[in-house]
């Protein structure tokens, strides 16, 4: 990894933040401190842990609240987060950091969110009688737990004192290793994008741009999905206000998305010295606005099923708002049952998305069925922070 880090940027952060974790904690916390600790792997899983984490601040004010980061893509953005009161990287799981780690933090307890499996890490905490969560979790028949070869992590899996799962298949799979210790309590994802709901979500710039046009909301977006969208953006002739809102805001890749379309667009970073009503294409050139955007769409696009992986699609789902994604979605629970209730339209091609967001226009019937359809899954699957909460009652 050092070696590699010399030539990569991201893996560089990875190795570096690392160096700073055991000085930081210990200028941080003490002896005495009653510590919660929640390790994450990325922003993903930060976001999924977040409605437990503002439980535990509001209701535990005396204990300190720790966040570890696998990633440095949840680092580098959360890492001032007032959210908790300490910060860092996981120190890389070997048995002397193990040790060292635990001994330093010395939580009451500790909460693993989804899938982060750290043998060593885990073991001092069963060695401890520290209570382990992992939360929402999910297991699949594939993973190495369920393996012959797995024998080392389906032992980690045994040291956690509770498991609070998203679905059935993963109450089964845990409970055929001979773990009864599950609770099918669902995903705190959509607890938290319910939370969204509660906030003021207006934008200034988007109601002058919006106006009285319907407007497509593209978030997250890889090139991939960009080629599709920038040509049925210069190709259609219908009145359509659109937001993109690209995964990658570096200048060089904003500039060539820019150039690519022949319609009039305008940069977030230019707004306040234009007129966002003159303009027909919005390119977001920031972070951190997307959601309160997708309150504002009539349809949206959640990038990332053409490449890496697809993106948030319970954001805009929180809205109401119909939803289109690439064909990769495989992999992502909510995203399979959305595209089983037909809330989530999957496209392959540019016809395919020209065919579906055309229907989606001009059949206003389909389009509001489409996106309750959304909101009410979300509506449904809300719940699971109230259960881990009394769990974690008991246990404090």
């Amino acid at each position: 990894m050092k070696i590699v880090a010399l030539f990569h940027p991201k893996i560089k952060l990875f190795v570096d933040g690392r160096k700073e974790t055991f000085s930081v904690l210990k200028n941080k916390i003490n002896r005495d401190d009653k510590v919660i600790w929640i390790h994450v792997a990325s922003l993903g899983e930060f976001e999924q842990g977040l409605p437990i984490i503002e439980k535990l601040k509001t209701e535990y004010p005396s204990h300190k609240i720790l966040i570890t980061f696998f990633s440095p893509s949840g680092y580098e953005v959360k890492k001032n987060t007032n959210a908790a009161d300490c910060v860092v990287y996981l120190p890389m799981d070997t048995k002397a950091n193990a040790k060292e780690f635990i001994s330093t933090i010395n939580p009451i307890l500790a909460i693993f969110v989804k899938y982060e499996i750290w043998p060593n890490i885990l073991n001092v905490l069963k060695e401890n009688e520290t209570p382990t969560l992992l939360i929402s979790a999910i297991f699949r028949k594939n993973q190495v737990f369920f393996k012959w070869y797995g024998a080392i992590m389906k032992k980690a899996l045994k040291t956690f004192d509770h498991f609070f799962v998203q679905d059935e298949n993963s109450v089964t799979l845990i409970q055929n290793i001979n773990l009864k210790n599950v609770t099918l309590s669902g995903d705190t994802r959509f607890d938290r994008v319910s939370e969204i709901l509660k906030r003021d979500n207006s934008l200034k710039f988007m109601e002058q741009f919006k106006a009285t046009e319907p407007c497509f909301v593209a978030g997250s977006t890889w090139p991939e999905d960009e080629e599709i969208i920038v040509a049925f953006v210069n190709e259609s002739s219908k009145s359509i206000k659109y937001v993109i809102a690209p995964h990658n805001i570096k200048t060089d890749h904003i500039q060539s998305l820019k150039k690519s379309i022949s319609k009039k667009v305008l940069l977030y970073s230019e707004i306040e010295k234009k007129d966002p009503s003159l303009y027909e294409v919005i390119i977001i050139d920031t972070i951190g606005l997307l959601t309160k955007i997708y309150s504002y769409a009539d349809f949206t696009y959640v990038g990332g099923a053409f490449a890496t992986g697809l993106h948030n699609t319970l954001e805009p789902a929180v809205f109401g708002a119909p939803i289109i994604i690439g064909p990769n979605y495989k992999g992502f629970n909510e995203a399979e049952n959305l595209v089983t209730k037909k809330g989530l339209l999957v496209i392959k091609t540019l016809e395919e998305f020209t065919s579906v967001l055309n229907n989606l226009c001009e059949n206003q019937e389909f389009s509001k069925r489409t996106g309750l359809i959304n909101s009410s899954f979300v509506k449904e699957n809300m719940g699971a922070s109230i259960q881990i909460m009394a769990h974690i009652r008991r246990l404090l």
